[in-house]
């Protein structure tokens, strides 16, 4: 009797609760001698609602509350493979290193439509839709170029030219964030040659192309005006910008986002900030002017940025996470764009945005009062008092704009959708190209290595920090239609409507206050 009592409990799986000092287990003793079939019967019972249980139609937790509980199915993170700089390798051979995939597969599919500036991706190469682009087109880029980007066959090769003076390490590090671009959609950029300008102004100019396949040259460069055809690219402080100390895009978003934590909109300076260099054009000695002083108030506090000295001080007076503390920041643009723009936008606090002249590759998807605040050029320091003024009578409403550009820049604007925006570019392009991309003699092959391993101090460890170290887990987002005229027709319309609202809520504002001033 005693080994059949103890077959029994082995075989039941709920044995833990039944111990042969519980008074449940000397019960089922007395009960042996009885009937063997209520024990039958119960053990069937019970197999059959482990079947069941196993089987996921019956939730035994419902049941045994104190017994058991539901455990989830442990979820299996698949093993993600880095490929970090290679460098040895490098330094041995000069040549480089073939480890890093060649193609990807996904782990996660990507079914998202990309944001909507996107679709000027469309516009910027409209110039070249009828004719397509031939090998004449593109070297007649050349004379402006410096230098030209080869992607063959999942390789990257350039021929600079040094007929024009590189602007510090600009072209570096755009060379570099294309590379990352190939490490981060191994396999999926087509064969193409670009030729790309690294200076500010655009230079192919929409009126010397005029005629019937006078064929204008498709150049690359970082900003373009309405008067240009220049292909806008995002420019090279993505990837970092070692003489001004500005991290990776991907590094230094993320400081700002804490820094914005620190102190919330209401409880910051009720001034409009600026900081920058005032030299580097007349628009922004002009700013200079709208600075309190004792005579004079325009709610706008205004900084020199001295960046030599800044780089003797190892820029601790110039970390951009430590800028967000007032409630409105001005943007004005230098020689042509300015890289600041994404930073100064990026605050949580409204951009007092100073008419342009040039346009980046995003901003022409920014709507004024949803994503920032219109200035007028010609009377900056009167349009900067009213902005502060209506902000600080309308806190609501000036919070959202600033939360609006903000999230535009955070959300929209991530390292993700940065990559996308050149692969959609690229690929775009090279449907137009009418001639097979060729290496030229003077080419050299790029990799991480190349730039990277060859750079010293800080360049080098901006190039580390921005390295892709594998694929991407998912594919590129979808790539919206292009605008129909009508489309873009009321997309520019509801731009200069709400910038003209502004412009009237001013004039009202400053003729209110001049008839008190005469009563």
């Amino acid at each position: 009797m005693k080994e059949k009592n103890e077959k029994l409990k082995n075989e039941f799986w709920l044995r833990p609760a039944f111990q042969n000092n519980s008074t449940k287990w000397k019960y089922l003793k007395k009960k042996t001698t009885t009937t063997s079939t209520k024990s039958l019967t119960l053990i069937f019972f019970l197999l059959v609602v482990s079947l069941l249980f196993f089987a996921g139609w019956f939730d035994l937790a419902k049941h045994t509350s104190h017994f058991y509980k539901k455990v989830a199915a442990p979820t299996i993170q698949p093993q993600i493979l880095e490929f970090p700089l290679d460098c040895s390798a490098w330094n041995q051979s000069n040549k480089c290193p073939i480890n890093y995939p060649t193609s990807y597969k996904p782990l996660n599919p990507n079914n998202s439509t990309c944001p909507e500036y996107f679709r000027w991706i469309h516009e910027d190469l409209k110039p070249w839709k009828e004719t397509g682009i031939t090998r004449e087109m593109l070297e007649r880029g050349k004379r402006n170029a410096h230098f030209r980007l080869i992607i063959l066959d999942g390789k990257i090769y350039v021929e600079k030219y040094n007929t024009k003076k590189f602007i510090q390490t600009r072209h570096l590090y755009t060379m570099y964030g294309i590379v990352q671009l190939l490490r981060w959609y191994p396999g999926k950029l087509p064969n193409l040659e670009i030729m790309f300008d690294t200076d500010d102004r655009p230079v192919v100019r929409s009126k010397d192309y005029r005629k019937p396949n006078s064929g204008p040259p498709p150049l690359f460069r970082y900003c373009s005006d309405w008067h240009s055809l220049d292909i806008v690219f995002p420019d090279w402080s993505f990837w970092g910008w070692a003489e001004t100390n500005i991290r990776p895009w991907r590094s230094v978003i993320k400081e700002i986002k804490e820094g914005n934590k620190r102190t919330k909109w209401k409880d910051r300076v009720p001034f409009a900030y600026w900081k920058g260099n005032p030299h580097v054009s007349p628009i922004r000695k002009d700013l200079m002017k709208c600075n309190i002083t004792d005579k004079q108030n325009f709610h706008s506090l205004l900084y020199l940025q001295d960046w030599d000295d800044q780089s003797k001080k190892g820029f601790k007076e110039s970390d951009l996470a430590n800028q967000c503390n007032h409630r409105y920041k001005i943007y004005v643009e230098g020689w042509a764009w300015s890289v600041s723009e994404k930073y100064i936008l990026a605050c949580d606090s409204p951009t007092l945005y100073i008419k342009p002249h040039y346009h980046d590759f995003f901003m022409r998807g920014m709507i004024p009062q949803q994503h920032y605040w219109p200035i007028r050029e010609n009377n900056k320091c009167g349009s900067l008092n009213f902005a502060v003024q209506w902000g600080n009578n309308h806190t609501h409403k000036a919070e959202a704009i600033g939360k609006g550009g903000s999230d535009f820049i955070h959300e929209d604007m991530k390292m993700e959708y940065v990559f996308d925006y050149i692969f959609h570019l690229l690929n775009e392009y090279a449907k137009l190209l009418k001639f097979e991309p060729k290496i030229p003699s003077e080419a050299v092959e790029i990799c991480s290595e190349s730039l990277a391993c060859t750079s010293q101090g800080i360049w080098r460890k901006f190039m580390e920090e921005g390295l892709e170290k594998s694929p991407s887990y998912t594919n590129p987002c979808t790539l919206p239609p292009p605008y129909e005229p009508q489309e873009i027709k009321s997309f520019v319309e509801q731009k200069i409507k709400a910038t003209q609202q502004v412009e009237a809520w001013e004039n009202e504002f400053w003729s209110n206050l001049n008839n008190k001033q005469l009563l």
